[in-house]
């Protein structure tokens, strides 16, 4: 007798305590969106960072793009980790960022409040020019084509030349051309500026530092030399396609809010990509 009332003891048990794991409450609670979206632009690329939620049942983040501020976005792909890389963005195109944060329940969150946006353009490294008194024909450089030119080419956007000691980056006089002084990297010009330009259309160059050219058909360009000697120059450059556009960047980011609804509501549209 006492077997069989151990017996129906330990299924009453058992039952209860199923009741109980079938009665917790689902869970409808979204991660907060994430915040602090930036970002880091390249030559065909975009490189997004934004600070890492920290609720214990975070399961990822999906990332969104549009060609305005307003959207439509669009699913570009998701990721555990708090960055993202855009191998999809082309030069010269404008593109509007946004990141939602879900848990494991499949809850997402709202759309991150920060607005970041980007524009790829191409870059270079290590060109070399030369003197154009001892090297005419290699002494300028076309950053619309990418390409070292002589200096009297119709496209030479600049040209170097060594004189009474002093080395020198010439414009014509339908370009500007100004120095922004010593920098680390070529891509802590992030903007060009809207004066301060050369009167005489040409500069000193120093190693370090970087300059900023607005070119004859209205386009902005810099470059930051490498290396200097009378009868040569080596520089890295940058390039905005953009007609206008004095975007130099590496990132911008602003804040403000989203006129929008909830991330679902926001994934229709498409961005070309062509």
């Amino acid at each position: 007798m006492k077997r069989v009332l151990g017996i129906v003891a330990l299924a009453a048990g058992l039952a209860l305590t199923g009741c109980h794991q079938h009665g917790i409450e689902p869970d409808y609670q979204p991660p907060l969106p994430p915040t602090g979206l930036w970002t880091s632009t390249g030559d065909n690329f975009i490189e997004l960072f934004w600070k890492d939620n920290y609720e214990s049942d975070l399961a990822g983040y999906n990332v969104f793009v549009s060609s305005t501020a307003a959207g439509p976005y669009t699913l570009i792909g998701s990721t555990r980790d708090p960055y993202f890389l855009d191998n999809g963005a082309r030069n010269g195109i404008s593109y509007y960022y946004a990141v939602s944060a879900y848990d494991f329940e499949g809850n997402e969150s709202a759309l991150c409040r920060d607005v970041a946006y980007d524009i790829p353009r191409p870059e270079g490294y290590d060109v070399l020019i030369n003197d154009f008194h001892l090297s005419p024909n290699t002494a300028g450089y076309d950053f619309s084509d990418y390409l070292v030119v002589p200096y009297d080419d119709l496209y030479a956007d600049i040209w170097y030349e060594y004189y009474l000691g002093g080395s020198y980056m010439v414009v014509s006089d339908d370009t500007d051309i100004q120095d922004m002084g010593p920098t680390n990297s070529i891509l802590d010009v992030k903007i060009a500026p809207a004066n301060g330009w050369s009167p005489t259309h040409d500069v000193v160059l120093r190693p370090g530092h970087t300059y900023v050219v607005w070119t004859w058909d209205d386009h902005y360009a810099k470059f930051r030399v490498t290396a200097l000697s009378p009868g040569r120059v080596v520089f890295d450059w940058a390039y905005q396609l953009q007609e206008s556009n004095p975007l130099m960047k590496r990132s911008v980011t602003e804040r403000k809010p989203r006129v929008l609804g909830n991330a679902v509501e926001e994934r229709g549209g498409t961005l070309s990509r062509d």
